[in-house]
């Protein structure tokens, strides 16, 4: 019997793309890599390939399995960073539409969303007094790439 590591893995659906965009968020994020890749043959989409991947230590699934789903907003991952650069960083090689990017939120070239958000926001939203969240809100809501430095600010008063 096969020991499983983590009981909920995200299984991502891509069209052709799911070992190209396993490659190109490994390459992205520290402590990542492909574990696995697996073609399945003679499938009612053809040949498909299933692709396991760790980002920054989280297991992933994708599939190549034609273009019956695509990804939306409703779904998207969070990546919380520590620093200005950090944010930046991974902004610059996540973002590839910029009609999209909002709040900290951006799409990938994959239609895939993800927010990239300083760490310290969970904890001033959490612990925030009224007033705090209020003014952090508004700070955050005209953003497109957050800016750590305007959202502490804010927050401050």
């Amino acid at each position: 019997m096969v020991a499983i590591k983590q009981r909920i893995v995200p299984h991502l659906w891509y069209d052709k793309e799911a070992k190209d965009a396993a490659e190109f968020y490994t390459s992205i994020f520290p402590d990542s890599k492909i574990t696995n890749i697996t073609t399945l043959h003679d499938t009612p989409s053809g040949d498909c390939d299933v692709v396991d991947f760790e980002l920054a230590g989280q297991p992933f699934m994708a599939i190549s399995a034609g273009p019956l789903f695509k990804f939306n907003e409703s779904i998207s991952f969070i990546v919380y960073c520590e620093t200005q650069d950090e944010i930046d960083g991974y902004w610059e090689k996540l973002s590839a539409v910029p009609e999209s990017e909002q709040c900290g939120w951006l799409k990938d070239k994959y239609g895939l969303s993800w927010q990239i958000v300083p760490a310290r926001m969970d904890e001033m939203m959490r612990r925030g007094t009224e007033d705090q969240i209020a003014r952090l809100t508004q700070a955050f809501l005209p953003m497109k790439k957050l800016d750590i430095e305007a959202l502490e600010a804010a927050y401050k008063g």
